[in-house]
């Protein structure tokens, strides 16, 4: 289970969370220009954007979970267990397996108005990457910092829904969680007044009674109406680190802690890592769950116009700074 989330001050911020019981052993990536994708169905790319975001490489191929291209337009993909549908290869189509779809999309798009024409074309093939990679259930945010859509491949074919709160999560479908939030369109940071009964005394009691019924709990549709509620209330400088750091505290709204969501015996979901793309400058951040301490991997201090992806192992372990150290001589 997953969340994502755009964000925008004076820059662009585009993230995630990234909530599973293992790693596949996720790495900060970045793909240069030159960079040959070989497709599945549609020929070589060896000529495109560059990228930077999370993937797991295997043979060599970037397997993006979520990243942002140099021109600054974002995918990610979140977990559509029993809804998402692929197709076969079609005649008259882009026929695009479904993990090359972030690839396909950042390599030739620089906009989600070029995205969505891209998508016009598209047929989302059910094609694994490997015996061992079978085909992931996903739909996808894709946002730039003018507007952001869902995509969802299901049984009737591809959907893009617009998607004004730049928010996603899982499941059910996007219409049913947007619709969803008509039932707390009476929440507000704001203290709330007594509509109840004016024949009663009522008082708010405590701060925070504004927001009385936010869900709280850790399912897909809980989480697109808190972090939908906490995105959309949220303020910030317009500096870098005060933009980053109140983007870390949106998603930590949705936050997995580990034995909270037990998903089989021993085995419990937790938010692996945490991530914040500074789309217009390609610097992307990220925590991890034994890792509070943000760090950044910046895609313009790359050879941008190289052939092999560059990548950055996440940095595990608490670091901590003692306050009070002595320093010995």
């Amino acid at each position: 289970m997953c969340t994502a989330a755009t964000y925008l001050t004076k820059d662009f911020y585009f993230g995630r969370t990234l909530d599973y019981e293992f790693s596949y052993g996720d790495e900060v990536t970045v793909t240069p220009r030159r960079f040959a994708f070989h497709f599945r169905h549609m020929g070589t790319l060896d000529s495109h954007y560059a990228m930077i975001g999370m993937a797991h490489i295997a043979d060599g191929y970037p397997l993006y979970y979520d990243a942002v291209n140099e021109k600054g337009l974002g995918v990610a993909g979140l977990n559509f267990v029993g809804n998402a549908v692929y197709s076969q290869p079609t005649a008259g189509k882009d026929n695009v397996a479904q993990f090359e779809f972030i690839p396909w999309i950042l390599g030739q798009c620089a906009t989600v108005q070029e995205a969505k024409a891209l998508i016009a074309r598209l047929a989302l093939t059910d094609t694994p990457f490997s015996p061992e990679l079978p085909v992931a259930q996903l739909h996808w945010l894709i946002a730039d910092r003018r507007e952001a859509v869902t995509v969802e491949s299901v049984k009737d074919g591809i959907h893009v829904y617009e998607n004004p709160a730049g928010v996603l999560t899982n499941n059910p479908p996007f219409p049913e969680q947007t619709f969803f939030l008509n039932n707390f369109m009476q929440l507000s940071p704001k203290n709330p007044e007594n509509l109840f009964s004016q024949k009663l005394p009522l008082h708010a009691y405590s701060r925070g009674m504004g927001a009385l019924g936010l869900p709280g709990d850790l399912s897909s549709q809980s989480r697109f109406v808190r972090v939908a509620f906490t995105k959309m209330n949220a303020l910030s400088g317009e500096g870098e680190s005060e933009s980053v750091s109140q983007f870390f505290h949106i998603l930590g709204s949705v936050e997995q802690q580990r034995g909270c969501c037990e998903v089989k015996e021993g085995e419990y979901e937790i938010t692996i890592y945490t991530s914040c793309c500074n789309a217009d400058k390609g610097i992307y951040y990220y925590t991890t769950y034994d890792n509070h301490q943000i760090s950044a991997v910046d895609m313009h201090l790359e050879d941008l116009d190289g052939t092999q992806p560059i990548r950055y192992p996440l940095i595990q372990g608490e670091q901590i700074r003692l306050q009070n150290a002595v320093m010995s001589c």
